[in-house]
């Protein structure tokens, strides 16, 4: 019994710790001046998201059974994940649109010197 509640103990203690590091990340939190509103809010919202993660876990930590536990972290997970993908899709489309419009402006160099000749 005394490992159970040890682990227990040390298992607290670590949820504390990423809580602690995550209150940091939340009072310190700047967007960059290279950085994108929506790669900001992403980071932002992870924050935020996994803060109330490990509320939730802290609070019904001792209510939770094991399944509803584990449900928790799926949801979570996929949380995550689906943030990631937003974030992933809208940096490409970003990079698309970037292309395109040096494409575009090489057609126009490349026009613009041919009419000269």
């Amino acid at each position: 019994m005394e490992n159970i509640v040890n682990h227990h103990q040390g298992n607290s203690q670590v949820k504390d710790n990423k809580i602690d590091l995550l209150v940091q990340q939340y009072e310190q939190f700047v967007i960059f001046e290279d950085e994108s509103i929506d790669s900001a809010f992403a980071r932002f919202n992870t924050i935020i998201t996994s803060l109330k993660a490990l509320d939730e876990e802290s609070k019904g930590l001792t209510s939770l059974s094991l399944d509803e536990l584990i449900g928790n972290l799926k949801v979570y997970k996929m949380i995550i994940k689906k943030d990631s993908e937003i974030v992933k899709a809208k940096v490409e489309r970003k990079s698309l649109a970037l292309k395109a419009k040096k494409e575009f402006s090489d057609e126009e160099c490349s026009t613009s010197e041919s009419e000269d000749d």
